[in-house]
């Protein structure tokens, strides 16, 4: 397994929390940042994904 898939979800989750911290406490700009850093993990897992199918097909 790729380390940006790991990264990614890591990101995704700390993204998450930021944004149902900044719901409850209504702060819009904390809110904003969780949809972000959410965003920002699934695009780096994305690529880990790309890397790890690339290598599966190496390999082959």
């Amino acid at each position: 397994m790729d380390k940006n898939r790991i990264e990614g979800a890591l990101d995704q989750a700390k993204g998450a929390v930021k944004e149902t911290i900044g719901k409850v406490v209504g702060n819009d700009k904390l809110q904003a940042e969780g949809a972000a850093d959410k965003m920002a993990g699934k695009a780096k897992e994305g690529v880990g994904e790309a890397k790890d199918a690339v290598r599966d097909a190496v390999k082959k």
